[in-house]
């Protein structure tokens, strides 16, 4: 099996180094990651005509190493044009990223958009991700449960055209992991979005100071900086089933998403409502 590696928290990141290591024992694992964080990109690419920097940088327990300084999901179109423009891999595995890609995150999130782009293609794409941003997590509860996960999804892959996978894992020891859910997506929103650039709210976000200081340094005059976080707020419309939800109780979820956005429901009542007949 050929599968291909990416993130979106940039290829030093110690979640992209786990994933690797899990699996290498399923095939020939290639890795083309962002050179640097790209977290929030979605499926963006990067366009504009600027240049793309592109750089091999080893082979390590037979997984080859290299970086490409754009958004996750050009990561992915850059490998599907280069590496494997011959063949395609077989599946494309996008984390482990540092947070939660639960709830609306989803539509967020560049680590989904990197395996967003696989389905488009149509290539399998699984993206996981653990409920912790501590650059030095523990990725344990990942290298036990996810083998199997990814065995299960793998020797039963839909026929349709676009799926692609969203694995969860709550921030919490291995030992304390209930379980896994197949899960819906759920929904909410963020309220107290963004701080004021200071060096305690950077320290609480788990900035890095020289991080803090050059962007303080790099400040405008009149700019006034900030910096975005918030507070997720439950939508009290959410079913049960919803993955964030499971992973507060410490389950493990794997939500299934589609690249088609189609409403079909409303596709149906805007036919029936006489949309296209009377204009």
């Amino acid at each position: 099996m050929d599968i291909l590696l990416t993130n979106d928290d940039g290829y030093r990141a110690k979640g992209l180094k786990v994933l690797a290591g899990i699996m290498r024992q399923f095939g020939n694992v290639t890795v083309i990651a962002p050179k640097i964080h790209q977290s929030g990109m979605s499926m963006a690419v990067s366009m504009n005509r600027r240049s793309l920097a592109y750089r091999m940088t080893g082979k390590e327990d037979g997984v080859s190493w290299s970086y490409l300084d754009a958004t996750p999901a050009s990561c992915v179109k850059f490998a599907l044009n280069t590496v494997f423009l011959e063949k395609a891999p077989d599946v494309v595995v996008s984390g482990i990223n540092h947070g939660s890609n639960a709830a609306a995150a989803a539509c967020y999130s560049g680590t989904l958009g990197a395996v967003a782009e696989a389905a488009l293609n149509g290539i399998p794409g699984i993206g996981v991700s653990m409920d912790t941003f501590d650059p030095d997590a523990d990725f344990s509860a990942v290298a036990e449960y996810f083998p199997e996960i990814f065995r299960k999804l793998m020797s039963d892959l839909p026929e349709r055209y676009g799926i692609y996978y969203n694995v969860n894992f709550p921030g919490i020891f291995c030992g304390r992991i209930k379980g896994v859910k197949a899960a819906t997506q759920g929904m909410g929103r963020w309220v107290k979005e963004f701080l004021p650039w200071t060096e305690e709210n950077a320290r609480k976000l788990g900035i890095p100071s020289e991080d803090f200081t050059s962007a303080a340094a790099a400040a405008g005059e009149g700019e006034t900086l900030y910096v975005m976080t918030g507070e997720f707020t439950d939508d009290s419309r959410n079913p049960d089933s919803a993955d964030h939800r499971y992973n507060k109780d410490g389950y493990i979820t794997v939500t299934p998403h589609r690249i088609d956005c189609t409403d079909y429901g409303e596709y149906t009542r805007l036919i029936q409502s006489g949309i296209g007949a009377t204009f």
